[in-house]
């Protein structure tokens, strides 16, 4: 599971890179080719930074500390502060590791060389992107946003993920893991704070005009010739190792779910929390696909649906699946109003990466932000200046305030510090 889960789209968003999509593994039976990405309806969120929750839970290897080292203090160094709270070298070790990992991950194919240089790329801006992680978590709590029922959702998908009884099997799992439970919790809540902060901070200012998009239509004309094709969505449910006499069972809930869709529940939720195939975490989002790609029996069915439209129960050789077409294309150059909503969505992605950019510039410039020397914060603006008070009633004492008087401030704190202390 990855750590770090806001560095990847900081990463992106910072610099303008393009974000690769990651593989999506389609489901049995369909095709061993490589999908495009799924186009969007209109704008969605801002892209949550996320954890790598469809993997099962890892085990790390045991490290047995000595004797000596049991009785020694744990003592942490202070790389920067960020309001109230701190970054440490440890916290820029995992995020480092972290990053490695993912990368590792993602370029498999990919040379010893071409690892080498992505994860270079990838950690040179590492503090910030801690930085920025810490600011937003802030803000979102500043705000009051209430995202435990979110929480409580993600919590439960990465239980069906790991495919875990309940939630207390999925603690036990994490603690075996090395991972203590309310921390883990901790990482989910603040992803989806960070979320919600950027949506509705920065996300919601962004609009896209109609001249905007037939402008950009216009430009890239060639982009939209496309061949036959049709963006599908599935809902998958198992059947691998189970009996004779639960296959039928499985069979009536896919049929359920099916039903419970056609009366307007959303596909896309219900895939998240209860489909148990591969794409889950993205909606049961497949991507596109052309003739040929997919199975005969599949194809049939698919490509005579028109946009919205739900294949019934398929039964596969691994469990049993529904698809849904998300949108169809025919071949040849596609027109404005069947491309929109994707024109839009590309907009949309261009504007954020500077917006937001521009936004945690403003959170810097209004909070204390103080690194150690010999760290760099790639983003670093001029922070709110810590100032002396005169002693008062209020204090008792010459104190430390911040102009605004929102936060309580340390001017020239040691760098040094326990983690217990430092907590």
């Amino acid at each position: 599971m990855k750590s770090l889960w806001i560095a990847t789209f900081l990463l992106v968003a910072a610099s303008g890179l393009a974000a690769q999509d990651q593989p999506v593994q389609p489901p049995p039976d369909l095709t061993l080719e490589k999908p495009q990405a799924k186009p969007e309806q209109e704008p969605p969120d801002a892209p949550a930074p996320g954890l790598t929750l469809e993997r099962p839970i890892a085990k790390p290897e045991e490290k047995k500390p000595g004797k000596a080292s049991e009785k020694k203090r744990v003592v942490e160094e202070i790389v920067a502060r960020v309001n109230n709270e701190i970054i440490t070298l440890s916290d820029l070790g995992r995020a480092r590791a972290s990053v490695s990992d993912e990368v590792r991950q993602d370029c498999q194919n990919c040379t010893p060389a071409q690892i080498e240089v992505a994860i270079k790329d990838k950690q040179q801006n590492l503090l910030r992107d801690l930085i920025d992680q810490s600011l937003l978590v802030q803000k979102g709590k500043d705000l009051n946003l209430n995202v435990e029922p979110d929480v409580v959702k993600q919590m439960d998908r990465v239980r069906q993920q790991n495919k875990l009884k309940d939630m207390d099997e999925l603690d036990n799992k994490l603690r075996e893991s090395g991972i203590v439970p309310e921390d883990y919790k901790s990482q989910i809540r603040n992803q989806i704070l960070t979320q919600d902060v950027i949506r509705h901070e920065v996300g919601s200012r962004i609009l896209t005009g109609r001249d905007d998009i037939k402008k950009y239509y216009e430009l890239h004309q060639k982009e939209f010739v496309r061949p036959e094709s049709v963006f599908l969505s599935e809902f998958f449910l198992s059947t691998e190792k189970k009996s004779e006499e639960e296959i039928p069972k499985i069979e009536v809930k896919a049929k359920a779910y099916l039903e419970r869709i056609k009366k307007g529940e959303d596909f896309e939720e219900l895939a998240k929390r209860y489909s148990e195939g591969t794409t889950a975490k993205e909606g049961g989002s497949l991507g596109s696909f052309q003739r040929g790609q997919l199975s005969k029996e599949i194809e049939d069915q698919v490509f005579k649906l028109k946009r919205n439209e739900m294949t019934d129960v398929i039964r596969t050789k691994t469990g049993f699946l529904i698809l849904k077409v998300d949108q169809s294309f025919e071949a040849g150059q596609q027109p404005l109003e069947k491309v929109e909503p994707e024109i839009q969505n590309r907009l949309y992605y261009e504007k954020m990466q500077p917006q937001l950019r521009l936004y945690l510039a403003h959170l810097r410039e209004e909070s204390y932000v103080v690194v150690k020397p010999g760290y760099v914060d790639s983003a670093a603006v001029a922070s709110t200046p810590i100032i002396e008070a005169e002693p008062s009633a209020e204090t008792g004492k010459g104190g430390k305030k911040d102009k605004k008087d929102k936060k309580s401030k340390t001017k020239g704190a040691p760098v040094v510090a326990s983690k217990k202390d430092a907590e």
